[in-house]
C-alpha cells in the first residue's frame, strides 16, 4: 500500500523540492499550507501537490485522516521573523507543532519528521557541537525549535514515532527562491552588483548544506527502519559543510568572475558561530550520501542566474526575503496583528519573470 505523507510548509523554500521528490518517489503526498509566500516564485512552480489551505494553528483531526506520515517542515523561518513578534513565533512554532503531533498521534501516524535546526545550539566556542551538545538558544526562533523538539519527544511511544532532523543554513535553487540565507544572498550580490558584501569579519562558522540534500536526507530518514530513527535528534548533514563566512565569500568570488569583496563594519552582525559534528547521521546512514559542495552549489547559482538575467531588482524583491515578505503583508492588510489573512488569500502574483529555463 502507498504510504500518505502529509508535508506542512510544502510551498516553502525546502518544501517545494522535498514534495516533489517525495512524489516522483511514489508517496501520496498531501501538502499543508497557510500559502503566505504565494506569488513569491522565482522559475515554475513545482510539481501539483493535493493542498490544505490552512494555518497551521488552525489544523483540525480530520487534515490528519489516512496520514501514514507527516513531514513538519512549516514555521516562522529564521531569526529575524521571531524578532518581529515573539508570540507568533510561540503559537506556530512551538504550539501549534506541538498540537500537530498530538493530532498525529490520535490519528494513528506512526512517522513523524521534525525540521528542526542547528541554531538551537546557540553560541559555541566548543570545536564542535554535537546532538548531545548543551541547547543554548538566544533567539525566540532558537527556543520555539528546542521547546517543540521537548514536547514532541515527550509524545513518543510504541505507535508514535518522532525524528527531529536539525537543518543547517540551506542554499540552492529553489522554485520558492530565497535570497536572506547566506550563499544565496552573496551570489546574488554578486552576480547584479559585482561585490560579495560581508557584514563583519567573516569570521564565524555555519554549517551549510545544499537544498537538494536536506530534501533527499529527509526522504531517506522517512524511509529507514523505525528502530534505528525513534525519538532521535540528527544534525542533518556530513563533515565537510562546516565553512566560516568568509571562506563562502571567497568560494563566491572564484564562480563569479570579476566580483570583488566588501566588507562592511557593522557593530550588529550576526556573530553566531558553531561548527557541527555529524558523526550520528554518517554512522546511523552509512550508505547516505550528500552529494553537493558549496564550489558546486556556487557555480549552480551562478551559472543560473547568469543564463536567466538575474536583475538587481530580482535579487532585492522583498517576495525572496521572508521578513520583508511579512512585513509587506502587514503594512498592507493583508495580514491581520495575529498573522492570519484579513480575508481569503489573493491569488498568486505572476512571478518574477527569471528562470523559467530552470
Amino acid at each position: 500500500m502507498t504510504m500518505r505523507v502529509l508535508v506542512t510548509g510544502h510551498q516553502g523554500y525546502v518544501g517545494s523540492i522535498l514534495a516533489p521528490l517525495l512524489l516522483e518517489a511514489g508517496y501520496d503526498v498531501v501538502g499543508l499550507d497557510t500559502e503566505y509566500y504565494a506569488g513569491c516564485t522565482l522559475g515554475p512552480e513545482a510539481a501539483h501537490v493535493p493542498t490544505i489551505r490552512k494555518d497551521l494553528r488552525d489544523l483540525e483531526p480530520s487534515d490528519l485522516e489516512g496520514a501514514d506520515a507527516v513531514v513538519h517542515l512549516a514555521a516562522l523561518s529564521n531569526d529575524p521573523i521571531g524578532n518581529l513578534n515573539e508570540a507568533w513565533t510561540e503559537e506556530i512554532n512551538f504550539e501549534a507543532s506541538v498540537r500537530l503531533a498530538e493530532l498525529a498521534r490520535a490519528a494513528g501516524v506512526s512517522r513523524f519528521l521534525f525540521s528542526s535546526s542547528c541554531i538551537m545550539y546557540g553560541m559555541s566556542e566548543a570545536a564542535v557541537v554535537t546532538e548531545e551538545s548543551p541547547l543554548d538558544p538566544k533567539t525566540a526562533y532558537a527556543r520555539s525549535k528546542v521547546k517543540a523538539e521537548q514536547a514532541i519527544a515527550a509524545l513518543a511511544d510504541g505507535g508514535f514515532s518522532p525524528t527531529f532532523l536539525r537543518n543547517g543554513t540551506i542554499y540552492g535553487l529553489s522554485p520558492r527562491m530565497r535570497f536572506d540565507t547566506v550563499l544565496n544572498n552573496l551570489v546574488g550580490s554578486a552576480i547584479t552588483t559585482g561585490r560579495v558584501v560581508l557584514h563583519g569579519d567573516g569570521r564565524p562558522w555555519r554549517p551549510v548544506a545544499h537544498v537538494q540534500d536536506v530534501a533527499r536526507a529527509f526522504q531517506h530518514v522517512l524511509e529507514a527502519p523505525r528502530a534505528l530513527v525513534h525519538n532521535q535528534a540528527f544534525n542533518n548533514g556530513e563533515d565537510g559543510m562546516n565553512h566560516q563566512i568568509l571562506e563562502l565569500a571567497q568560494t563566491v568570488m572564484e564562480a563569479v568572475p570579476g566580483s570583488q569583496l566588501e566588507c562592511l563594519a557593522s557593530p550588529d552582525a550576526d556573530q553566531r558561530t558553531y561548527k557541527t559534528d555529524f558523526t550520528k547521521f554518517a554512522r546511523t546512514f552509512p550508505e547516505f550520501r550528500f552529494t553537493w559542495s558549496v564550489r558546486a552549489g556556487a557555480r549552480e547559482l551562478y551559472e543560473a542566474f547568469k543564463t536567466v538575467g538575474l536583475r538587481h531588482d530580482d535579487f532585492t524583491d522583498r517576495r525572496f526575503t521572508r521578513l520583508a515578505w511579512l512585513r509587506h503583508l502587514l503594512e498592507t492588510g493583508r495580514l491581520n496583528g495575529s498573522l492570519r489573512w484579513s480575508h481569503h488569500p489573493p491569488p498568486a502574483m505572476p512571478h518574477a519573470g527569471v528562470l523559467e529555463a530552470l
